[in-house]
C-alpha cells in the first residue's frame, strides 16, 4: 500500500478505547483501529477505585483522543466469567456492564471478553521477539495447518484458559473458568497439599496452586511439613528460585513446575492445540527461565501411551504484557468490519 494510502487508513480506522482488568491492577490504552497507541497506556492500582467506570472516566481525563475527542468502541478484557455481556470479577468486587463503558466513553459498540479470550484474539499479533520456547516442536512433527487450535493458559492473579479456533466466519475464543477445577492428584503429597489449600475456599482448585497467591500457599504448606511454617511472598520466592540459594523456595518452586506441567498437559489433550500452547501472565512470566530445570517438561509429558504424542503441542511463554490489549483491539476491530453492521 502506497505511504499516502496507509495514512488515509489509519486516519479512517476506528479510536478504540481498551482496558485489561486484572485482579489487582487495570491497563487502559487508545487504538486506531487494531493498532494499540502504546504511548497512551496507563495503569490503575484496582484497590484505588470503585470500580471499571471510575478508571475509564480518570483515564479519559487525562488521555483525551486526538482529533474530535470521539471514542468509536471500547472492548475491555476481565479476569473473570463473562455471562450476557456482563462480567463478575473473579478475585475483585467488581460488575462490569454495556453501561459501565458506555457512560464513560459515549461509544456506541461496546465488547466485554474474558481476559483469557482476549489472550487468544491476541496470537498472530505478538512479535516473535515475545515468545519464549519452553518446549519447542519436536523435529519430527510435522508443522501445524494454518487452521489448527491453539490454547493460552494465563498464570497471574488467577489461572485460566481458553481454545482458540480458526473456522471460516472467523476466528472462535470460546471463554472458560478451568482454574476453578479439581488440582490434579498423582500422589500421596498432592492429596496433602490439597488439604492444606481447601482451607481457603473449601474446595482445592487448580488456581489454589497455580497463581501467584497459590505460589506462596505451596510455600508455607512445605515450611509447615517440614515443621517451621513460614509465610513468604510469592515475588520473595521468585527471587530465592532465581538466585538460587534456598532450598524450601527451590522446592516450591519445582512442585508449582510439576502441577503446572501436568496441569497444562491435560489441557492439551482436552483441547489437541496442534498450533501450540502459549502460558501468559505475571507468574509464567516469571517462571520461564526456570520451568525447564524445575521439571516442568517432564510433567507435561508424563501421559502414559501418550508420552510420545505430547511432542506434538509445543509450548511457549508470551513476554508481551499487553498482548490483551491487541487482543481487544483485534477482536473489536474484526467486529465492527462485519458484514451486516
Amino acid at each position: 500500500m502506497p505511504r499516502a494510502a496507509a495514512v488515509t487508513a489509519a486516519a479512517a480506522a476506528p479510536t478504540l478505547l481498551l482496558a485489561d482488568i486484572g485482579g489487582t491492577n487495570t491497563r487502559v490504552a487508545l487504538a486506531k483501529g487494531a493498532a494499540v497507541r502504546t504511548d497512551t497506556i496507563a495503569r490503575f492500582r484496582n484497590a484505588d477505585h470503585p470500580g471499571l467506570e471510575t478508571v475509564l472516566r480518570a483515564y479519559l481525563a487525562d488521555h483525551a483522543p486526538d482529533g474530535t475527542g470521539a471514542i468509536d468502541g471500547v472492548c475491555v478484557a476481565a479476569a473473570g466469567p463473562v455471562r450476557d455481556g456482563v462480567a463478575h470479577m473473579t478475585n475483585l468486587d467488581w460488575t462490569i456492564d454495556a453501561g459501565t463503558l458506555t457512560r464513560p466513553s459515549g461509544a456506541g459498540t461496546v465488547a466485554i471478553l474474558n481476559d483469557l479470550q482476549a489472550q487468544g484474539h491476541a496470537l498472530g499479533h505478538i512479535a516473535t521477539d515475545n515468545l519464549i520456547d519452553i518446549l519447542p516442536r519436536a523435529d519430527t512433527v510435522a508443522p501445524p495447518a494454518a487452521t489448527a487450535s491453539r490454547l493460552v493458559i494465563g498464570v497471574g492473579t488467577g489461572f485460566n484458559a481458553a481454545p482458540v479456533h480458526e473456522t471460516p466466519a472467523g476466528r472462535v475464543v470460546p471463554p472458560s473458568e478451568c482454574g476453578h477445577v479439581n488440582l490434579p492428584i498423582r500422589t500421596e503429597a498432592d492429596l496433602r497439599l490439597c488439604h492444606f489449600v481447601e482451607t481457603a475456599h473449601g474446595f482445592p482448585a487448580v488456581e489454589d496452586v497455580l497463581s501467584g497467591r497459590g505460589l506462596e500457599r505451596v510455600h508455607a504448606w512445605l515450611t509447615a511439613e517440614a515443621g517451621a511454617p513460614a509465610e513468604r511472598g510469592a515475588a520473595e520466592i521468585m527471587a530465592a528460585i532465581a538466585a538460587g540459594d534456598d532450598a524450601m523456595a527451590e522446592q516450591a518452586g519445582r512442585v508449582f513446575a510439576r502441577i503446572l506441567g501436568t496441569t497444562t498437559g491435560n489441557l492439551a489433550l482436552i483441547h489437541l492445540p496442534f498450533g501450540g500452547l502459549y502460558l501468559i501472565g505475571g507468574v509464567a512470566r516469571a517462571f520461564a527461565p526456570h520451568l525447564d530445570r524445575l521439571g516442568f517438561g517432564t510433567a507435561y509429558r508424563d501421559k502414559g501411551r501418550f508420552t510420545g504424542f505430547m511432542a506434538n503441542f509445543p509450548v511457549h511463554v508470551v513476554a508481551d504484557d499487553y498482548a490483551a490489549l491487541t487482543g481487544c483491539a483485534g477482536y473489536l476491530t474484526a467486529t465492527m468490519a462485519a458484514p451486516g453492521r
